[in-house]
């Protein structure tokens, strides 16, 4: 059970490691960090424009994260705010021409990174990886709201 957990915990901690490294790659040229990439990638998606709410929702990061990296990304250039009525609450976040280039670089390059990553794995292996993979991460979500020692107990 142990070496379950370690091969399981290194392998997420080196796959983590490694995408946070290429995504400062490719950030870095913009003078962003890594984790910009995702807002980007989540604004680019949504041409129409999102709520810095939907905006946290989406990229699973709080909103204090998502109001600093609004306002750097509005400082570079990348992004506008687009006014609900007379006031900036509820505004909508859309990304400007260069923000939009911006994202578009880092969707090639996020391309290339999981092509190059899923050399040697077949479409089925895929697609079989991510189910688990997605399986695992609701199963420790739901471990974690409800207490690891209540949720053994119910067992």
């Amino acid at each position: 059970m142990i070496d379950r957990f370690e091969r399981f915990s290194l392998a997420i901690a080196e796959v983590s490691r490694s995408w946070h490294r290429i995504a400062a790659g490719e950030m870095e040229k913009y003078s962003l960090k890594g984790p910009h990439a995702v807002y980007l990638t989540t604004l680019y998606d949504r041409p129409e424009g999102i709520t810095a709410a939907k905006l946290s929702e989406l990229s699973g990061k709080d909103k204090s994260d998502v109001s600093r990296m609004v306002a750097i990304l509005e400082k570079k250039g990348l992004l506008h705010k687009e006014a609900a009525g007379e006031k900036l609450y509820r505004a909508r976040l859309k990304l400007t021409d260069a923000g939009r280039a911006a994202a578009e670089q880092v969707r090639r390059a996020a391309a290339a990174a999981v092509e190059g990553a899923s050399r040697g794995v077949s479409d089925d292996e895929r697609e079989v990886f991510y189910r688990v993979l997605e399986t695992i991460a609701a199963n420790l979500d739901e471990l974690g709201r409800a207490g690891l020692s209540r949720a053994a107990n119910q067992e």
